[in-house]
């Protein structure tokens, strides 16, 4: 018995949480939908596919709900998926083995009793409360007053709004997937533009910075050079007026000599190239 209700839950369909109805299609990421189902869920998520003659016309996204793999169709749709046939003789092959080995009676103590009437069945649906009741209810209780309906065709009906919600649930979760993918795509844009800016700046920084150092260089040079050539011009007039002095200095000397002289001629004879100097 563990076996087979192991085996039942490998055979539920993740959209309408039943057993796989036939056809069984199966996705590249090897999980297993009922066709119907995911026809559903491919049309919730492409809404505004464009559609010829109630075929497609062109292909759409499709992600697994089971694994959130992204399978892109064709313009055939689920139509174009492979059917999944072991899958479905399996389900035929359980469901002859859970008929013919589960008595008639274990299934109807499954069904629930009135909470009100304990011996009655809930059999009916009271529409007016949104709730299951029981037959003795609707005659002498409490909704003896409210609208009800048949509990199996309610059961068929919720059943059919609980697959049509989580159909459209996972579009929902399909499409803002989408839009968080974007929205990653477009950081990553912002980040990879600002690296390239970044690099764009630090590179007219650089070629700027090698002008400066250029132009630094250039008049570095232009100053010694200016620097060397009135220092040399200095340093000329240095020399030149150096060696005047020192002439000037000997003329001095020999004056002070000829002075000295106590022999009137030959003071007279020295005087004259002396003052000429």
């Amino acid at each position: 018995m563990n076996s087979m209700e192991n085996l039942e839950k490998q055979l539920i369909c993740p959209i309408c949480l039943e057993m796989f109805t036939k056809p069984v299609v199966i996705l590249p990421c090897q999980h297993n939908l009922c066709r119907k189902c995911a026809n559903d869920v491919f049309q919730a998520s492409n809404p505004y596919l464009p559609t010829r003659s109630g075929s497609l016309t062109s292909g759409g996204r499709f992600r697994c709900p089971s694994c959130r793999h992204e399978v892109v169709l064709d313009r055939h749709g689920v139509y174009g998926l492979q059917r999944n046939l072991l899958v479905e003789n399996i389900i035929d092959m359980f469901k002859q083995e859970t008929s013919s080995s589960k008595p008639t009676p274990e299934r109807k103590d499954e069904t629930p009793m009135c909470e009100v009437h304990e011996e009655e069945k809930i059999n009916i649906y009271c529409v007016t409360h949104g709730m299951p009741t029981c037959s003795m209810c609707k005659v002498f209780g409490a909704h003896k007053d409210c609208e009800v309906s048949p509990i199996s065709s309610i059961y068929q009906t919720k059943k059919t709004e609980l697959s049509d919600g989580i159909a459209m649930m996972v579009g929902n979760n399909d499409r803002m997937q989408g839009i968080i993918s974007q929205l990653e795509e477009t950081c990553r844009a912002i980040e990879e533009n600002s690296r390239r800016q970044k690099t764009l700046v630090c590179e007219k920084f650089d070629q700027l910075y090698s002008i400066l150092e250029e132009k630094k260089r250039e008049m570095s040079q232009k100053v010694t050079a200016e620097q060397e050539e009135k220092v040399n011009y200095i340093q000329g007039l240095t020399r030149k007026y150096g060696d005047h002095l020192d002439e000037s200095c000997k003329i001095v000397e020999l004056g002070i000599q000829t002075m000295e002289e106590p022999e009137v001629a030959l003071f007279l004879q020295n005087t004259k190239p002396l003052l000429k100097k």
